[in-house]
């Protein structure tokens, strides 16, 4: 009797929101057309909102050096320091074949070289402010997979062996020079000179890398540069009297990638997100102002649940979802020139426990994105990610067991960059969640 009531709620309040004409241009497949069918839009179905945060990612073999630091005014202190290894095409001098030639050469300078990627974020009209470390620790993961993480850290010398402040031109092509200390740069030209370093080995083991670590205090955005095109140059030039002096270059560059990775953290105190919970668990919209929260770089992400789902099998005997979208809307005034909306959401498929399983795809097994309507109108109702969720709804519908699945939502760049993304939930007042669900009975 129970389950026949249930049945019959759900038939009256699915026909109740639709009917075949609120199928709009909605075409069905010809394998469900038949004398009778009928498809019903349904847009009342539960969604459950939270946030979670991953215990990691991977940031290394990222190709990009990202350096800065902000106070995000939802996300709290956001932080990337970048650490690498150096090596060289060619560890000698300059030398034309005689062994007293090198005694005549003479160290000039020392600089790093940084070039713009193009990426940034934050408010790059105010000043930010780095200084270079070296570091007492090999570059060498912990962990068996040879990956290094935005929870990674290597130790290093407190000395600053350069600092620059500087206003961030990220769209343009240029780099930036940061002069480096010249008893570092004399020390390191000497062991050239006397030959202590000849090879990588003998090189890696006088200079383990170095760090690039924002000031906490004059930083207002976080920027990207190249990795392959970053270098630390040192000047030195032969001396000879009475003439003038023949300038010379030695470059080192990250020649490994895997070797160089981006440390993103994120001081969360005082923020809506202060008390997220460990990584195996959720933090529901109900608790943070009905809103759900994404965050590349530090594994901030955001998880729907379709907690009632399986019901809509008891709208027939027969039926299907042959259709669905969801429309997640970002929260107003959470995103503006200094924090801009990301073009679209990578989706994936996780358990329970937030272990997941893979991208979310299509009935042809395609993986599908959350795409941004940019089209705005006067009060920007219509700015929002559209997702199509049929082939993942039509299998949860269907699924003999009692486990469900749920929808991790992150942004595409997640390993080598901090933008973020606040959404509505389903009861949020102004942008709140659209779900509308086709249903062919047959």
């Amino acid at each position: 009797m129970h389950k026949f009531i249930l049945m019959l709620f759900l038939a009256v309040t699915a026909i109740s929101c639709g009917t075949d004409a609120d199928a709009g241009e909605f075409v069905v497949g010809s394998d469900y057309l038949a004398v009778g069918n009928k498809v019903i839009l349904i847009d009342t179905v539960t969604v459950d909102m939270s946030t979670i945060n991953f215990d990691s990612l991977v940031t290394s073999n990222q190709s990009r050096i990202l350096i800065g630091n902000y106070d995000d005014p939802l996300y709290g202190k956001v932080k990337s320091n970048s650490y690498f290894q150096l090596a060289s095409d060619s560890y000698t001098l300059k030398n034309s074949g005689s062994d007293t030639e090198t005694t005549n050469y003479v160290f000039d300078s020392i600089s790093m070289i940084l070039k713009y990627d193009n990426y940034y974020y934050g408010d790059t009209t105010k000043v930010q402010t780095f200084d270079i470390h070296r570091l007492t620790q090999r570059v060498k993961p912990n962990t068996d997979d040879n990956s290094f993480y935005n929870n990674s850290a290597l130790s290093y010398s407190d000395e600053s062996l350069g600092t620059i402040s500087y206003k961030p031109r990220p769209l343009e092509k240029d780099s930036i020079n940061i002069k480096m200390s010249d008893a570092f740069g004399a020390a390191l030209f000497q062991k050239f000179k006397k030959r202590e370093i000849t090879d990588f080995d003998t090189f890696n083991e006088y200079l383990k890398g170095l760090v690039l670590v924002p000031s906490t205090s004059n930083s207002a955005s976080v920027v990207g540069f190249h990795v392959a095109t970053s270098k630390i140059r040192l000047y030195y030039s032969k001396y000879q009297a009475d003439t003038e002096e023949v300038p010379f270059i030695m470059d080192f560059t990250i020649l490994d990638a895997t070797k160089q990775f981006n440390a993103i953290s994120s001081d969360k105190t005082g923020t809506l997100l202060e008390n997220l919970p460990v990584s195996t668990s959720k933090l529901s919209s109900t608790l943070t102002n009905r809103q759900g929260f994404i965050q590349s770089g530090t594994g901030v992400a955001c998880r729907i649940d379709f907690p009632n789902i399986k019901q809509l099998k008891y709208i027939a005997a027969n039926g299907a979802i042959v259709d669905a979208q969801i429309l997640l809307k970002p929260v107003a005034n959470t995103y503006s020139e200094q924090y801009p909306l990301a073009d679209s959401l990578k989706i994936y498929v996780a358990d329970n426990l937030n272990r997941v399983s893979g991208s979310l795809v299509n009935s042809a097994g395609t993986a599908v994105y959350g795409i941004l309507n940019k089209k705005t109108d006067e009060f920007n109702e219509n700015i929002g990610y559209t997702v199509p969720i049929g082939a993942f709804l039509q299998k949860e519908m269907l699924k003999q067991s009692d486990s469900k699945s749920s929808l991790i939502l992150t942004l595409p760049a997640i390993s080598k960059a901090v933008n973020r993304v606040v959404l509505g939930d389903q009861k949020h007042v102004n942008n709140k969640i659209q779900i509308k669900i086709y249903y062919i009975s047959y």
